[in-house]
């Protein structure tokens, strides 16, 4: 590792951020440094290597051939320091944190979180509700809950509950739904950016071909859901969204069909890594909060 004392690690660090993100603002933004700092940086360390590494242009800093492979490994090099520091860092066996998404956190795990802390109390969560996928080795993260459909890199993912939507709505309209074709005289709320439509539940039910008229549409089905027990229409819901409004009875399932998306909700964690025992606490809690799975599953 001798030649580690020609640079600066923090020239090298300039280095890879700049080669990576192709330009002096934004590798001082992720470096959390100046631009003129970030730009000393990288002199001093072409000056050390004795040539230049990027060319100067109007559409940014472009890596020079010769240095393409330099580059690469750098930022091979930095992913492992990173891994490795988050790999060291203590972990409080006493707290557990989990990544969901935000809808998720909402309508379904606050209400419960009492039962998992009756049944452990010696652990204390922190929920970090987010849409994105957390970095299990730099972001303090142990375990997530996701949807899809299982298959993420780097990510060991068990299934929790498959996916099944079903439609809902107030108990006010619940009352004018006797058969399935009946729903398609209400409004229904829809939720955007849904990765499915009506027509999965409506194939289901005997009706294919049959559309809905679309009253409100929003970008969050937690607001959705909020429409819905107001009593503006119907909702196609799944069962972490819906199942608490159920139980309080602010919601009502009219029918008894249930359509499968192919989705599921998966307890992910980092690849390879042997669960802690507060993670598989949590695991094991939370199965008991879910219907079961079906033998074939």
């Amino acid at each position: 590792m001798k030649n580690l004392n020609l640079v600066h690690l923090n020239g090298l660090r300039a280095l890879e951020a700049v080669g990576r993100l192709g330009s002096l603002q934004a590798a001082a933004t992720e470096l959390g440094v100046s631009v003129g700092a970030v730009s000393q940086q990288v002199i001093k360390a072409e000056m050390q290597l004795g040539q230049p590494v990027f060319h100067r242009l109007p559409k940014g800093m472009v890596a020079a051939d010769a240095a393409r492979p330099m580059l690469a490994r750098l930022t091979d090099g930095f992913q492992s320091l990173s891994e490795a520091v988050g790999i060291g860092k203590q972990r409080d066996d006493t707290l557990l944190t989990i990544s969901v998404a935000p809808v998720f956190a909402a309508r379904f795990l606050v209400h419960r979180l009492d039962r998992f802390s009756a049944r452990h109390p010696d652990i204390r969560l922190r929920i970090e509700a987010t849409t994105v996928m957390a970095d299990f080795v730099t972001d303090g993260v142990d375990l997530g809950i996701r949807v899809g459909g299982g298959k993420w890199p780097g990510i060991d993912a068990e299934l929790l509950i498959e996916q099944t939507v079903f439609p809902v709505c107030a108990p006010s309209l619940a009352k004018k739904l006797k058969e399935p074709k009946d729903i398609l005289k209400l409004p229904a709320i829809i939720d955007g950016p849904s990765m499915f439509s009506w027509d999965i539940w409506l194939g289901e039910a005997g009706l294919s071909g049959a559309s809905m008229a679309t009253r409100h549409v929003f970008n969050d089905a937690s607001l959705c859901l909020d429409a819905t027990m107001a009593g503006q229409g119907v909702m196609l819901a799944w069962h972490t969204l819906a199942t608490y409004a159920l139980e309080q009875g602010r919601l009502v399932e009219p029918f008894d069909i249930r359509a499968r998306t192919g989705n599921g909700h998966y307890l992910v964690t980092r690849a390879g890594m042997r669960l802690p025992a507060k993670v598989r606490a949590f695991r094991d809690w939370l199965k008991t909060e879910l219907p079961p799975l079906p033998e074939n599953g």
